[in-house]
């Protein structure tokens, strides 16, 4: 999206040909934005602002909460209107937490009554102002740094707990004068007419590297290497509960311009009882199932609290954990805004045909939970898996194959 909005052409190395990518990139295509690949590279022809074209037809968004998100913020400063759709899951996720605080600044957005897509998003002159945000998101934060480029004056955003930072990086980098103050918690966004086109050099999810940082731990006479890394402080909230569990986990930072980057290596521990509270959720939002299923393995009782957001992710994330870990043989109870889980060396199967629920992140959850028994288990709609990580099943043979 960057790169699509400036000037000149945007390099990406190690670009992840996922579905909410590849939703992304046919977006931006319908506004007129055109790429190509170069063996390893993908190349982002930008336009600019005011490149930006009317589509001519609905832009599907499928199943990406990211891409609709920001979208509303890119779009909200543009000439003409749009209109966003999404799949049957995207179509239940809350989108009036970006129209709302879009809404001061002047732009017009519809949803349905239940605050939900379809949505029409009606460009035009965006106003800066203070922003307050109610809710702990990166993705809202986004959308509002968005638009706040394209205002008339400098936009304050005032956050409830720090989220991750990764489009305040790389806007800067790409030229926008974005400043954070020392509490990380209050951002000043300064409008900002050209972007200039750069290399970016894209380090490995920490989000998919810890299902393998996971499997290792949980699963004796284990050992994993995973080089290169994401270590962005924002997001490295997995490798701190770890830690605290008395996970074997070592990390090794790189040298790098802007994101944090390096090596973790990682062995088979004996995890003890964690317990999780509401400031600890934004860094590892993505990773609560994964820590879930850690707690299943843990000695003692652990506590996840201050979680609500879970409710509204590709699935009610604490509903389908709490369904899916029980047929495990689990002791885990669901709270409103999190899970209590009674961890035990050994797990009873009662059902052996799991569900994704058409969740990502709760399909890879399960496949490294179902190594931790010998029974056969079947995965329903595990093709769901595909939206963040395409190659999640064959990378997980290579390691298995590999014993590392």
């Amino acid at each position: 999206m960057i790169g699509a909005i400036s000037e000149g052409k945007t390099r990406i190395n190690h670009f992840l040909w996922s579905e909410d990518c590849k939703t992304t990139m046919n977006v931006l295509q319908q506004l007129g934005v055109f790429f190509e690949k170069n063996d390893s590279e993908l190349i982002v022809h930008g336009v600019g602002f005011e490149g930006l074209k009317n589509p001519v037809k609905p832009l599907e968004m499928g199943n990406s909460g990211t891409t609709t998100r920001l979208l509303m913020g890119l779009l909200g400063g543009t000439n003409f209107s749009s209109i966003l759709k999404g799949d049957s899951s995207l179509s239940k996720r809350p989108m009036d937490r970006v129209a709302k605080p879009l809404s001061k600044m002047g732009i017009k957005i519809e949803v349905t009554k239940e605050g939900t897509l379809p949505a029409v998003v009606k460009g035009g002159k965006v106003k800066g102002t203070t922003i307050n945000l109610q809710i702990a998101s990166a993705q809202v934060k986004s959308a509002v740094i968005f638009a706040a480029l394209q205002a008339n004056t400098e936009t304050t955003i005032v956050e409830k707990l720090p989220t991750r930072n990764h489009t305040e990086l790389m806007l800067q980098q790409f030229g926008a004068k974005i400043v954070t103050e020392k509490n990380q918690k209050t951002i000043h966004v300064e409008p900002t007419s050209k972007l200039s086109g750069q290399v970016v050099n894209i380090p490995g999810d920490i989000s998919s590297a810890a299902f393998f940082i996971v499997a290792a731990t949980i699963i004796p006479n284990s050992k994993i290497t995973l080089r290169d890394v994401s270590l962005n402080p924002t997001r490295t909230g997995i490798l701190n509960i770890l830690k605290k569990m008395n996970a074997d986990i070592k990390v090794r930072y790189k040298e790098n311009q802007g994101e944090s980057y390096g090596d973790i290596e990682v062995k088979s521990s004996k995890l003890n009882a964690i317990e999780v509270k509401e400031e600890d959720i934004p860094s590892l939002i993505d990773e609560l199932p994964l820590v879930a299923l850690l707690a299943a393995c843990a000695k003692g009782t652990s506590v996840i609290k201050g979680a609500a957001e879970l409710r509204v992710k590709e699935t009610d994330r604490i509903a389908t954990v709490t369904e899916e870990l029980s047929k495990l043989g689990v002791d885990i109870k669901e709270l409103s805004d999190g899970m209590i889980i009674k961890g035990m060396r050994e797990w009873e199967i009662k059902n052996n045909q799991l569900n994704s629920h058409g969740d990502h992140r709760i399909g890879m959850m399960l496949a490294i939970a179902a190594l931790r028994t010998t029974n056969n288990l079947y995965l329903k709609n595990a093709n769901a898996i595909a939206i963040s990580y395409p190659s999640f099943f064959s990378d997980l043979k290579t390691v298995l194959n590999e014993k590392v």
